[in-house]
């Protein structure tokens, strides 16, 4: 009997293994030495991997999972059959069959804008605790702001058009091409290809059809034909199988006969070619048969360096489907093939711990340059004019009110005290929010000083002096 097949989706019951072992490793460290106290966590992002700004995401994947974090028996046992030298004690296996997050987070909300260095989630809670999250809100948060941006600046780079989510085949597997949808509609993609992301998130979907239906077809005209009899209200037909003009041609023939019936086309689909000519010789054909109201959508390995380039040039098109580049969040130019990696480089640090009673504030030291940490719990204050955003304040928690700052209580003694709206909520704060940001720093290239299009971040004179004296006492301990 063959082996079945196994999914490896991930279930609720299985999420706690989601986990670097380090995590496990030194949480039976600090159990085996007593060290457990209350301390904080900042995740925040170093650098902006392209442009200018963030657009927050993943925060209602990130809670879910601390709430709900709890080890099965299952997987207890198995941790205990690990290799001989590794596996963990059974007074700290007892420890995490109880696990139960009674701590504090405060986050800023899903749609945000945020900046490089900004303290975007703090967690106070047990040492041990809270140090198991790491890898899976590292995964939600990066992945998720990453496609979130990624669409925002695709979006913005349309100026008006339509743009949808058509990645999930060339997502990073299952759970990307999930939460890539998810967080493209954030940034303001109007919905997406993939039917599942429709049904968790109520995005809207939607689908045209491919070049095999049309191949599979006696002729192109007839398939044209059979597609809008099925679906004569939403009619888009894909008119480059073969040779573009004359799809297009076919179109307007099927456009003209669905008129007869009293039906109206929706649009044709441009999938390959010199998309300026080609556009502006369908839209020439459609605009000489009367067909001003049929629209022209495309495709083919878009960003937004292709839209923007589309545009400028002329090309007369309505709407984009943005695949590849916006399902992997890929930050290379595709233009000038300036770039580095697709990954969105946030981190989870130790910023402060209690001893007696007391905060003690703590700090990451580097030799290299932007991976020292800013120390304690911190706020983001955002000062505006005339319903433009200013600049930021990076500040200790103390320094502003709740009301000021941007982070929002979300858990309090292990309660959920937040409402978490909709996605259609989010996405909306989200639009607020760009409208908010100047247009300056809404560029498609990184920020640049001498240009004034680096949005400004200060940090609090407090905060300044207090990370300057914690790396003088630890430079004197090194003596």
């Amino acid at each position: 009997m063959p082996q079945y097949p196994q999914s490896a989706l991930l279930t609720i019951d299985s999420l706690a293994l989601f986990a670097d072992y380090y995590e496990l490793t030194m949480g039976q460290a600090d159990f085996d030495r007593g060290n457990n106290s209350i301390c904080t966590e900042n995740y925040f992002i170093r650098k902006i991997p392209q442009g200018n700004y963030l657009v927050v995401a993943g925060l209602e994947q990130a809670i879910h999972y601390i709430l709900n974090l709890k080890f099965t028996d299952a997987d207890l046992a198995w941790l205990q059959s690990g290799p001989p030298g590794s596996e963990l004690s059974d007074h700290f296996i007892n420890y995490l069959r109880n696990f139960k997050f009674d701590g504090d987070v405060y986050a800023m909300p899903e749609g945000s804008l945020a900046f490089a260095n900004e303290p975007i989630i703090n967690i106070t809670g047990r040492s041990i605790d809270i140090q198991i999250f790491e890898t899976y809100l590292l995964s939600v948060m990066n992945f998720q702001t990453l496609i979130a941006t990624k669409a925002a600046r695709v979006v913005q780079s349309a100026n008006g058009r339509t743009c949808f989510d058509f990645g999930a085949r060339r997502a990073h597997g299952r759970d990307a091409a999930i939460l890539a949808a998810r967080a493209s509609f954030i940034g303001g993609a109007k919905g997406t290809s993939l039917v599942v992301a429709g049904k968790y998130f109520d995005i809207p979907y939607m689908g045209t059809m491919a070049h095999k239906f049309i191949q599979d077809s006696p002729s192109e005209l007839q398939a044209f034909r059979d597609y809008a009899g099925t679906f004569p209200h939403n009619t888009i037909l894909l008119i480059d199988t073969y040779d573009t003009l004359q799809g297009t041609r076919y179109a307007v023939q099927v456009a003209q006969e669905m008129a007869a019936r009293g039906h109206q086309m929706r649009g044709v689909r441009i999938d390959s070619g010199d998309l300026v000519s080609i556009s502006q010789a369908v839209r020439q054909i459609l605009d000489q048969a009367g067909l001003q109201a049929v629209q022209i959508f495309a495709s083919n390995d878009l960003d937004e360096f292709q839209i923007d380039r589309l545009l400028k040039a002329g090309a007369p098109i309505d709407g984009f489907g943005v695949g590849t580049r916006l399902a992997t969040g890929a930050v290379l130019n595709s233009l000038t093939g300036e770039g580095g990696a697709s990954a969105m480089p946030g981190v989870y640090k130790h910023v402060e711990r209690e001893e007696d009673g007391e905060i003690v504030p703590t700090l990451k030291l580097s030799d290299e340059p932007g991976k020292s940490t800013l120390p304690c719990k911190k706020q983001v204050q955002r000062l505006r004019e005339d319903h433009q955003y200013v600049k930021d304040h990076i500040c200790l928690w103390d320094e502003v009110s709740e009301e000021e700052g941007l982070m929002v209580p979300i858990v309090r003694d292990g309660e959920l005290v937040y409402d978490f709206p909709s996605l259609q909520q989010i996405q909306g704060y989200a639009h607020k929010e760009l409208q908010q940001l100047p247009d300056r720093y809404k560029g498609l290239s990184q920020g640049n000083e001498k240009e004034n299009n680096t949005y400004p971040i200060e940090i609090s004179p407090r905060l300044s002096s207090l990370q300057a004296q914690l790396i003088a006492d630890r430079a004197k301990l090194q003596l």
